[in-house]
Parts: C-alpha cells; sequence; structure tokens
C-alpha cells in the first residue's frame, strides 16, 4: 500500500524521498524491520489473548527430559508469523506482482490448514485434530494453484538473453534493448552445472505439452506437500522450526534479489526471472518474522507456533522456490527438514518391516524425529536446535555457493 502511495506521489509532486521506494534494497531492510518489530510488539499481546483463550500445549508424556514444563505453554503462536509476514508484505511490496500475489495466497492458505488443526485440538479437544487426509487435500489444492498459475499466467516468464549484457550498462538500457526475448518455459535450475536449465519438456517422451504440464503440476504438488510437511515435524524443539526456516528464507532472498536483477543474473550466468527482485522484500518478511517469532520461541518457549505457524512456513518456503525456479535445490537447502522427514519414515518402515518379518518391531533411532533421539541421548534441548542451526547454516551456504560453483 505505502509502495502504491508513494509511486503515486513521485510521479504527481517532488515529495523528498518518494523516490527511496521504488529500491528494492530499501524496500526489503524496511521489511525486515517492520516484521521483526511487529513479531516482538504485537506477539506479546497475542500470546496473552491466547492464554485467556486457554490454548495451552496438551503435551503426552514421552520420557524427554524437560518436556512436562511445556504443559500448558500457549500454542497457535504462527498467527504471530503470519501477521508479521502479511503486514510489511502489504505495506512495502507492488500488490500487482504476480509473485507476491501468489506467495500471499499461499501464507493464507496453508496458515488456514494449520489454524483449522489447531483449533480443534484446542478448542474442541480432538487429539486428531484435522484428519491427515483433509491436511493433504488442503495441500494439493495449493500445489494445484500454484502449479497451473506457473503455466497459465502471463506475466511468468524467464528471459533469454541473444548476446552477453554488458556489466556497465543501466537496466533502463538493458530494457530499451532488442538482445533478449521473454519466453514461457517450464525450466528450472539444475545445481552445479554452468549454464545449464533443466526443461521439464526434456523429461517427457516427445515434449507433449499437456503431458509436461501434468507431470509439472504434479510435482509441484509433491514438493509443498513435502516440504510443509518437513517444517511441521520439525516443529519439535523450541526455536527448532523458527531458526531454520529463517535461514533458509535468508537464502531464498539472495536468489530472489540475484534472480530478478539482469545485470547479476548475467554476471552469474543464472536464469534471469522478470519481476522477481520484488519477491526479495516477501523474503525479508519473512525472515523478519523468524527472528521476531524466535524473542518469544526461543528457549525455554513462551509460545508454541503449532500448526498454524509450521504448515504455513514450509509451504510458503516450497512456493518462494518454485517461483524462483530454484526447487532442485530444496533438498540441500531445506535438508534439515528432509533429515528429519527421513528419520520418521525409516524409524515407522523398519519398525513395521521386522514386525512382520521377526513378531517384534524394532527401531533405528531412540525415538523419531530425530532430534528426539539426540534428546533421550542426553544432549540439552538448547545445544540439539543450535547443532541443527549450523547444520542448516551450511547447508545455505552451500546451496548460495552454487552461484558461482556452476
Amino acid at each position: 500500500m505505502l509502495y502504491h502511495l508513494f509511486e503515486y506521489l513521485q510521479s504527481h509532486s517532488d515529495l523528498p524521498g518518494a523516490g527511496l521506494f521504488k529500491y528494492i534494497t530499501f524496500r526489503a531492510m524496511v521489511a525486515a524491520v517492520t516484521s521483526v518489530l511487529f513479531a516482538t510488539i504485537f506477539g506479546k499481546r497475542i500470546i496473552q489473548m491466547l492464554q485467556k483463550m486457554q490454548m495451552g500445549e496438551i503435551v503426552r508424556d514421552l520420557g524427554l527430559e524437560g518436556q512436562m514444563q511445556k504443559q500448558g505453554t500457549p500454542t497457535m503462536g504462527g498467527l504471530i508469523i503470519i501477521g508479521a509476514i502479511a503486514v510489511p508484505v502489504l505495506l512495502l511490496a507492488d500488490l500487482t506482482n504476480i509473485y507476491i500475489q501468489l506467495l500471499l495466497v499461499s501464507l493464507i492458505w496453508t496458515g488456514i490448514i494449520g489454524f483449522v488443526d489447531d483449533y480443534l485440538k484446542k478448542i474442541k479437544r480432538n487429539k486428531e485434530g484435522l484428519p491427515g487426509k483433509l491436511k493433504i487435500v488442503g495441500q494439493v489444492g495449493l500445489g494445484l494453484i500454484v502449479g497451473v498459475t506457473m503455466i497459465m499466467h502471463d506475466d511468468i516468464v524467464v528471459r533469454e538473453f541473444f548476446d552477453h549484457v554488458d556489466i556497465s550498462m543501466s537496466i533502463t538500457q538493458l530494457q530499451a534493448g532488442k538482445d533478449y526475448q521473454d519466453i514461457k518455459a517450464l525450466v528450472t535450475t539444475f545445481p552445479f552445472l554452468k549454464g545449464y536449465e533443466l526443461d521439464y519438456h526434456s523429461l517427457i517422451p516427445g515434449g507433449v505439452d499437456m503431458l509436461t504440464n501434468i507431470f509439472y503440476v504434479i510435482l509441484v504438488i509433491i514438493i509443498v506437500t513435502a516440504v510443509s510437511n518437513g517444517a511441521n515435524i520439525t516443529d519439535g524443539l523450541d526455536g527448532l522450526a523458527a531458526g531454520s526456516s529463517g535461514i533458509i528464507g535468508f537464502a531464498l532472498a539472495i536468489f530472489a534479489y540475484v534472480s530478478g536483477n539482469m545485470i547479476f543474473a548475467d554476471y552469474l550466468n543464472i536464469m534471469y526471472i522478470p519481476n522477481t527482485g520484488e519477491v526479495a522484500i516477501f523474503c525479508a518478511a519473512f525472515l523478519g518474522a523468524c527472528i521476531g517469532f524466535l524473542w518469544y520461541n526461543s528457549f525455554p518457549a513462551q509460545v508454541f507456533m503449532g500448526d498454524t505457524g509450521s504448515l504455513s512456513l514450509g509451504g510458503v518456503i516450497a512456493v518462494l522456490a518454485i517461483i524462483l525456479r530454484k526447487e532442485l535445490m530444496l533438498p540441500i537447502l531445506c535438508g534439515v527438514f528432509l533429515i528429519e522427514n527421513l528419520s520418521v519414515i525409516m524409524q515407522v518402515g523398519y519398525f513395521k518391516y521386522t514386525r512382520k518379518k521377526f513378531g517384534e518391531g524394532k527401531r533405528i533411532f531412540r525415538m523419531s524425529p530425530i532430534h528426539h533421539h539426540y534428546q533421550l541421548g542426553g544432549i540439552p534441548e538448547p545445544k540439539i536446535v543450535n547443532r541443527f542451526w549450523i547444520v542448516g547454516l551450511i547447508l545455505a551456504t552451500v546451496t548460495i555457493a552454487t552461484l558461482k560453483i556452476r
């Protein structure tokens, strides 16, 4: 809103400072600060509201150290995260940008799924919450919206250059030139291979458009479902999901900025995606929301994000990667989520296999997800979280390094 107001003022008056709002870097920094302030200032009031509504966590005794002390801690704190992202984005981003619209829809959509799940658990006292099948239906619905929009919307294109861009040229000179064309293409960045983008048509025999589109939409649905569930499973220790998501958000902010800047994209020899520079503002708000939420969620937590927050964080991360054509980097960038997911799959699969074969189920880990395995090993909760953050930082660094190691 402020972006459009200052855009109007700049074109109709000489108001000092109005031109600042045309710079993505300025708006991204303001978005990050606004997000942190919103989370820290309004977060306390939201926590008090949740306490009055008796939205306390119901803890099942699993024999974990310090677990029962968390009984009654307010949950559904994901409302803080959603508000801290939405408010600065609505104020500072270009709301006519299709990518911003898609991200806001994703944030609210996954937030509603998580909110309904938390509501049923706490208000209706339904231990199971929203049935797993309905969660999947909601995630599939979002994946369908994102996939179809990426295929059909006219503003979602990639830019193909015919000649090397002179780094001394200004953006205006580049836009005025005729050495590029915008094309509709289902392509994505392939890590570590310089100048190579994977065209999804090449994966389909004969490159049939209809089959390629169906394949792409199914892939998007799988990515959205997997990453949102990965974030949900990771949310088991104080600050773990919020900190890990913030690290991922920072890496995606860098990708958004360089992918949306012609000069940087050409210098780094990566895909230039018009209009994605605006996504950096959303990423900055996302990072700020995670940092601000950690003010109350770090050990010992004063509030938990619940499914309202974890499903939102995971869903948004998945959609960001798809928009920026970096979905093939998710196994590296979201490595913490992947490990958590795999630990559960391996534990359940091995238990069922051994029970069927030997009549008694056996376990690979002391407990899954894997962060509980370390808890049962006697490692303090804050140390586990800090080490997972370190792993996340290393993985994010490796992912960002792919910009040059290609």
